[in-house]
């Protein structure tokens, strides 16, 4: 069980944590101190570094969670509604992280090699509007996680 719930807690931190520092840290000192090809190019090698950890969380955060309700837990029948909600709040984060990875940014990536740089932008604002959105849901679960047995 520790292990288990020490994996799903950093595969967790590391995702909605760099959503974070990237959408309000990041990004605004970028948008104020790039001009859009630099802050283009930083953004797309950014996110390729990033996504390697998100995809690890990906893979992680379902893995071990469903291991401790079926292993700890008993089963779906026996966990409280907080869990079920964090579960496909979980599952909607993974598809919009899906959607934004094989379509807004393979977009992007495809824009920069052509050096079509308002098509990039326009990508580029696409995958900051998912990353807002992932972002609310990422710490809504957060706060399902630490008190949603007291809030359900």
């Amino acid at each position: 069980m520790a292990v288990a719930i020490t994996i799903h807690f950093l595969s967790a931190l590391i995702w909605v944590g760099g959503m974070f520092f990237a959408y309000m840290a990041l990004r605004p000192v970028a948008a104020s101190l790039l001009e859009p090809p630099v802050r283009l190019a930083l953004w797309s090698q950014t996110f390729a570094r990033f996504f390697v950890w998100v995809w690890l969380s990906v893979i992680l955060l379902p893995t071990t969670g469903l291991w401790m309700i079926f292993n700890i837990f008993g089963g779906m029948e026996h966990i409280g509604i907080h869990i079920k909600v964090m579960m496909w709040t979980g599952l909607l984060m993974i598809l919009l992280f899906l959607h934004l990875f094989f379509g807004p940014y393979r977009r992007l990536k495809l824009a920069l090699a052509d050096e079509q740089i308002k098509e990039a932008a326009r990508r580029l604002n696409q995958i900051r509007i998912i990353i807002a959105i992932n972002l609310s849901l990422g710490i809504f679960v957060v706060i399902v996680a630490t008190a949603g047995e007291h809030i359900f």
